[in-house]
C-alpha cells in the first residue's frame, strides 16, 4: 500500500510584523534578531484570521488540484498546538462545512512535530485499510498566545495553515509518494517538556529551555534525517531537497553542515514569516511545489517541544 500526496494549499496571513517593531519594544538594534534567528518579519493574522479561518481558506486552495470529490475523504486530521476550539476542532468545523460525512476525525497536538506524526498516522491508516483518502490540516495562530513584550522569544512566532490532500492512489505526474516516516517522543531528554511551554490561562507560549532547544534541534534533525536516508538504502548525495521546520534559521544552517548538505538545497520561510509553528516545514514544501521534479528525493524533518522530533522521506512519484 502506497501514501501519495496528491494536491497542497495554504493560506499565510497578509500582515507582517518586522525586526524594527521588536527593536523599539527591547531597546535592541534589528540586527540582533537576525543574527540569532535569521527572521526579518514574521507572518501575522489579523482578529478575523482565526485558525478556522485560516485553515478553510488553506483547504480551499488544495481544493483547486484535488482529483477527487472531498466528499470521498474518509479521514481528517489537524495537527496543531494552538487551537481557537479544543473540544469543537478545526478538523470537524472543516467536515462540517465542506460536507466530508464519512471520514472519521482527529485532532492532534505534539508541539511542533504535530504534523508529522500526524501524517504518519494517516500513513499507517492507509497501510491497515482502514482509510484511503485523508486530509491533513496543519496549522498554529502563535499571536493568540505569543507576547511581543518577552525580551528572549516573543519574536520568534508568525502565523499561517498549510492543507494536504493524500490518498493511496497516484493520479498524476508530480505526486508525492511518502516513501518512510518514522517519528519518536523524546520527552526523557535535555529540559523535555520544559524546553517550551504553552500555559493558555497563565504564561501562554514561551521557551524557558531556549539553549537547550536548539542545541537538541540541531542534533535530532540531523539524526533522524541520516538514519532515514540510510534505512532506505540512499546517503546525503541522494538528497534533493532537505525541508527543515522552520524554528530558527542558524539551525537549518548548522544541520546542512553536519549532513555536508549545501543550503541551496533547502526550502526555507522563516526569515519572511518567522515560525510558523507544525505546519511550517510542509508549508515551506508546498510554497516550493513548482520547483520538484520526477524522481527527486525529499527529507522533511521536524523537533519540537515536549519533547518530539523526526523525518520523513519524499519521492516525486
Amino acid at each position: 500500500m502506497h501514501t501519495y500526496i496528491n494536491s497542497m494549499g495554504f493560506f499565510v496571513p497578509a500582515g507582517r510584523v518586522p525586526s524594527s517593531h521588536f527593536a523599539k519594544l527591547h531597546s535592541k538594534p534589528e540586527e540582533w534578531f537576525l543574527q540569532r534567528t535569521g527572521i526579518h518579519t514574521r507572518a501575522r493574522a489579523n482578529e478575523d484570521e482565526t485558525l478556522d479561518y485560516m485553515s478553510t481558506k488553506a483547504v480551499e486552495a488544495a481544493m483547486r488540484n484535488l482529483p477527487f470529490p472531498i466528499g470521498e475523504v474518509d479521514l481528517i486530521v489537524q495537527a496543531s498546538y494552538s487551537p481557537d476550539d479544543t473540544v469543537g476542532t478545526t478538523a470537524h468545523r472543516l467536515q462540517r462545512l465542506f460536507g466530508i460525512e464519512r471520514a472519521k476525525v482527529l485532532y492532534v497536538s505534539s508541539a511542533c512535530s504535530s504534523a508529522l506524526n500526524s501524517l504518519e498516522i494517516i500513513n499507517s491508516f492507509f497501510r491497515s485499510g482502514i482509510a484511503s483518502k485523508a486530509l491533513l490540516i496543519a496549522g498554529d495562530r502563535n499571536s493568540t498566545y505569543s507576547d511581543d513584550n518577552d525580551p528572549a522569544h516573543g519574536h520568534l512566532w508568525g502565523d499561517a495553515a498549510v492543507a494536504y490532500f493524500l490518498s493511496t492512489e497516484r493520479y498524476s505526474t508530480g505526486d508525492l509518494e511518502i516513501v518512510d516516516i518514522d517519528t519518536h517522543g523524546l520527552g526523557h531528554i535535555g529540559a523535555g517538556p520544559d524546553g517550551v511551554c504553552l500555559k493558555p490561562r497563565t504564561d501562554g507560549i514561551g521557551m524557558p529551555g531556549g539553549r537547550d532547544v536548539f542545541n537538541q534541534a540541531c542534533v535530532h534533525l540531523e539524526k533522524y534525517s541520516r538514519e532515514l536516508l540510510e534505512r532506505n538504502g540512499l546517503d546525503v548525495a541522494s538528497l534533493d531537497w532537505f525541508v527543515s521546520h522552520q524554528a530558527n534559521l542558524r539551525i537549518v544552517s548548522h544541520v546542512c553542515r553536519e549532513l555536508r548538505l549545501p543550503e541551496e538545497k533547502t526550502f526555507n520561510n522563516i526569515t519572511e514569516l518567522g515560525n510558523t509553528g507544525c505546519g511550517s516545514s510542509l508549508l515551506a514544501l508546498a510554497q516550493n511545489r513548482g520547483k520538484l521534479k520526477e524522481g527527486d528525493n525529499i527529507i522533511v524533518a521536524t523537533f519540537g517541544g515536549g519533547y518530539s522530533a523526526g523525518a520523513m522521506l519524499l519521492r516525486v512519484s
